[in-house]
């Protein structure tokens, strides 16, 4: 019996935590419900990589496809793989070296700015456009930089310069893509990094200044360490999705004339696997994608451990 009971008792224990905690995990029960739901009942689907799939006979009956591996060969046999790689890689790469670095700079503006009113306003303008649908942002986009009827376009011709094609040609497609990106989102990311420095140690900051050190001394030794972690934290966030390069952004933007530099393998599964009903190809990109994405993740947090950093 003293044994039975010195068993039970930690689960005893963790009980009685849990229901002293009962109100908390009440609201949690939602958010891992609708995990449980969207993100883990899915991985079922995963099987149709291996399968002939087709509405008819569903997942389950559907034939196995032969050899196992025949849409991983067909994604990589494909004539376009290696520039799809490249786009989709060179994309999500370019918005991650030049898309933290705004956001880091904006909240330390922030976080420096002495006018509370002016800091207030400029907060709220920044990241205001996050709320817009990427339809919209294609209309001002088009607005501003059409070849015809754009108004950077009028500027550089009645200054005596030839227009440019800014959304249909191969050399600036990427860099609009990036720019419009950063304007989207530089105010919210400014967010996360404004609450971070808000975290920091305000003696930190009295100390430095009664040694007479400058502000641009207290950023570099206080504000930057004090965030690191935080900075670390959304790269490897980032790095785990760098396969994903905005499927959403780069089918409003583009059109057949920059596939070259702007087709992504998102945008070629949407056009031969969904749009010709091949959902076992669909299904063979997204999962070669997530392994893709679960081996950086790893490796990032890995190589970020060196630093001190990391998430596990």
């Amino acid at each position: 019996m003293t044994r039975n009971k010195t068993a039970e008792s930690p689960l005893r224990q963790a009980w009685i935590r849990i229901w002293g905690m009962r109100a908390l995990y009440l609201m949690l029960l939602p958010c891992l419900i609708w995990y449980f739901v969207f993100k883990y009942l899915p991985m079922y689907g995963v099987i149709i990589s291996f399968k002939d799939y087709n509405f008819t006979d569903g997942i389950l009956h559907s034939p196995w496809a032969d050899p196992w591996y025949k849409y991983f060969k067909m994604f990589f046999d494909s004539p376009y793989f290696l520039q799809l790689m490249s786009n989709t890689l060179l994309i999500s790469l370019y918005k991650l070296v030049f898309g933290m670095l705004p956001s880091i700079i904006l909240a330390i503006l922030f976080h420096e700015c002495r006018v509370m009113w002016l800091k207030r306003w400029v907060q709220t303008l920044s990241y205001m456009p996050h709320f817009l649908s990427w339809i919209i942002i294609y209309g001002i986009s088009v607005a501003f930089f059409s070849e015809t009827t754009g108004l950077v376009n009028r500027w550089i011709t009645e200054a005596g310069g030839s227009s440019i094609s800014f959304l249909g040609s191969t050399e600036w497609f990427r860099s609009m893509l990036v720019s419009t990106e950063i304007w989207k989102d530089i105010g919210w990311g400014a967010i996360v990094y404004l609450a971070a420095i808000s975290g920091i140690d305000p003696t930190l900051f009295e100390a430095a200044r009664v040694d007479g050190a400058s502000r641009l001394r207290m950023i570099w030794h206080i504000t930057l360490p004090g965030i690191r972690n935080v900075i670390i934290l959304l790269l490897i966030l980032k790095i785990g999705s760098i396969m994903d390069a905005g499927f959403e952004q780069i089918y409003v933007f583009y059109n057949p004339r920059v596939y070259e530099v702007g087709d992504i393998i998102d945008t070629w599964v949407y056009r031969t696997g969904l749009e010709q009903m091949n959902f076992s190809l669909a299904t063979t990109v997204g999962l070669f994608k997530s392994a893709i994405g679960f081996v950086l993740v790893l490796g990032a947090n890995k190589l970020a451990k060196r630093w001190g950093g990391g998430i596990w």
